[in-house]
């Protein structure tokens, strides 16, 4: 007897993310938190093209949108002279740019969202031990008055943040460092003559080229709002005051990692005066601070989880890997480990996932977090600017648009052609038509809130025979959990296909994906391709789907 199907520790934005993803598919799931309610401070803030697009198919984005701020480009100015301006304008065919959304406001869009599913955050409420078994798992949660009970589900997701009580509890190794400095986080309006949308990054670095001051203000929603970190004062270190970078020092195994402090401080919150100071050594402009509506300490350390998860138990988030703020990654990279995740327990739970679909989540992600940690501590030192890859390459896998599972045991294995390959993002495009709908449509329409999506591509009427029941056995495959269309070239003739068909209104769906003839492209949940097979045949198509489905 099961108290719930998936329980799920922490409603920051990744244990937000795995409930909603949940309950959209009709997987009963529980949220527990320790916090009484939502903290108001604006820590993580960037969001990067990817996230905006899984939020789309989760029917969050417009909501995001309206709360966010575009995050237009990027000023970097090293010992008072502007070095770098970096504009974030990502290609045409990208549906969403970067935006800044502090981390108060992501939690209520989800949180909204999710409680239109019928699930609130249970608040107060802490898991504090957990053991499993070949059946489930059995948490121990306590409340804020403090009494205790057991809850009883057939998995756990641990979403709790770098002190995580989910991974101590299995026992896996989180190695890394820690950085030596400390910083101060303030939320702030400014007075000054740079161009709005902009984030700034001032350093000072002193003769040997090392950075030894750092000031970096990311704009936030409001007039003139930023959130600027910089490094503490020596009145407020615990470590003598000194400026002088060093490399970040090994935290060793999960023991002594836990010893090294990470994240806010609250105890210690920096005043204005303090913030004045930062920016009259550092600011390229005359500035004026005034509004502060938060501020804190905070550390940096570095670290990843040995596995992202063991038997019924599984990491993701900050219980997975932490590591430098630079270039906005860490909540982006948690969302997605959640929503990579959130997919496959679903099928699993509905009984339709291969035993091996959940073995993926590790094979997947777990490299993801690896070069994201090691990618922002290179960046830490001297900024996403000094990259040695080309500006657009940076700017793609900075919006974390480059992530790729072609390794994964479950895409298909991926040939030499042009055009996306099984286990790389699926791109969008436009100009569809649709034979009842008066105006074009993008592919990420299809997309919206759907699980599978087989999209059946011919170039000519010919290509349609068996189309039908290609679909058919498809769908069958799934147990319905897969949604098929058949997308044509402009002038083929669709007299006959059954199957839901659109046109390839201007050809850019062909262009997009470099088809050539008949093509079949399963699509995941996540927006990555799981197969491409040329010319579409049934053995192919169901052969990949065996890959996800059990058959």
């Amino acid at each position: 007897m099961t108290d719930t199907q998936v329980l799920i520790a922490g409603a920051g934005p990744v244990g937000l993310t795995a409930a909603l993803e949940l309950r959209r598919r009709g997987v009963d799931c529980r949220i527990v938190d320790r916090l009484p309610e939502r903290l108001p401070f604006a820590k993580a803030v960037g969001v990067q093209p990817r996230t905006l697009e899984i939020w789309e198919r989760s029917g969050v984005a417009r909501a995001a949108l309206d709360a966010a701020t575009p995050l237009s480009g990027q000023l970097v100015y090293v010992n008072g002279s502007l070095e770098a301006r970096i504009e974030l304008a990502v290609p045409p065919q990208v549906p969403y740019g970067f935006a800044s959304l502090p981390q108060y406001e992501t939690e209520r869009v989800l949180g909204e969202r999710l409680a239109g599913h019928g699930t609130a955050i249970e608040r107060g409420t802490e898991l504090v031990s957990f053991t499993q078994d070949a059946d489930g798992v059995t948490g121990r949660v306590r409340t804020a008055e403090g009494e205790e009970r057991e809850l009883r589900a057939e998995f756990l997701v641990g979403c709790d943040g770098a002190h995580s009580v989910v991974r101590k509890g299995l026992g896996l190794p989180f190695e890394g460092g820690a950085f030596p400095e400390e910083y101060m986080l303030a939320d702030v309006e400014l007075d000054w003559d740079l161009p709005a949308g902009h984030a700034v990054r001032a350093m000072h670095l002193c003769d040997d080229g090392a950075v030894d001051d750092l000031l970096v203000c990311i704009p936030l929603p409001g007039r003139s709002r930023y959130r600027i970190s910089t490094r503490v004062p020596p009145e407020l270190s615990t470590t003598g005051g000194t400026r002088t970078a060093g490399p970040a020092q090994p935290a060793g195994p999960a023991e002594a990692a836990a010893q090294i402090p990470h994240g806010l401080e609250a105890d210690r919150a920096p005043r204005m005066e303090h913030i004045e100071a930062a920016l009259k050594r550092l600011a390229p402009v005359p500035a004026v601070a005034s509004t502060m509506r938060w501020s804190s300490v905070f550390r940096i350390s570095h670290r990843i989880a040995g596995r992202y998860g063991e038997g019924r138990v599984f990491l993701a988030g900050d219980a997975a890997h932490i590591h430098p703020p630079t270039g906005a990654q860490g909540m982006n990279t948690g969302i997605q480990d959640a929503y990579n995740l959130a997919w496959k327990l679903a099928l699993t739970v509905e009984g339709l996932a291969q035993p091996r679909l959940l073995d993926s989540y590790d094979t997947e992600r777990r490299p993801v977090g690896e070069e994201v940690v090691e990618r922002t501590v290179r960046h830490a030192a001297r900024g996403v600017q000094a990259d040695p890859d080309d500006g657009a390459t940076v700017l793609l896998r900075e919006a974390q648009l480059l992530i790729s599972y072609r390794d994964s045991p479950v895409v298909e294995a991926a040939s030499d052609g042009p055009g996306p390959a099984p286990g790389d993002r699926a791109p969008d495009c436009t100009g569809l038509r649709d034979p009842i709908a008066t105006h074009p449509l993008r592919l990420y329409d299809l997309l919206r809130e759907r699980d599978h999506v087989l999209l059946l591509y011919a170039s000519a009427a010919q290509e349609t025979e068996g189309f039908d029941e290609l679909a058919d056995s498809a769908r069958n495959v799934a147990r319905g959990a897969l949604t098929c269309y058949a997308v044509l070239a402009p002038d083929a003739d669709a007299s006959g296909v059954l199957t839901p068909v659109l046109h390839d209104g201007e050809g850019e769906f062909r262009r997009q994906y470099a088809l050539d003839g008949s093509t079949a492209l399963l699509v995941r949940p996540d927006g990555h391709l799981a197969a491409r097979i040329s010319p579409a045949g049934h053995l192919r198509v169901l052969a990949a789907l065996s890959r996800v489905f059990y058959t």
